[in-house]
């Protein structure tokens, strides 16, 4: 009943980045983190746990203080999330 969850997406922190990157080219860490209401060490490691699993890529774009951080998802992502919310879907509706 609970095949195609993928546990690196299911952490709910995780559900949401990847629910907001699916819908948009790409998300900075500022926004990010003001949509989930993160701390910025922890944005960081939920974001370096997707980056881990090839599941989003980021961007720096400048130096020191300046610096921006942008995130977006891979191709491998998309289709591990799309296989993820299939299975919540079937998870919901088992007829």
């Amino acid at each position: 009943m609970i095949d195609g969850l993928d546990p690196v997406i299911h952490v709910p922190k995780r559900l949401a980045a990847m629910a907001i990157l699916a819908n948009a080219p790409s998300a900075s860490f500022r926004f990010l983190k003001e949509q989930l209401r993160l701390t910025d060490s922890d944005l960081s490691k939920q974001m370096s746990a997707l980056e881990a699993a090839d599941y989003v890529k980021s961007t720096k774009d400048g130096h020191g203080r300046g610096a921006s951080t942008t995130f977006s998802m891979t191709r491998a992502g998309r289709k591990a999330y799309a296989a993820h919310c299939a299975a919540l879907r079937a998870l919901m509706d088992p007829a």
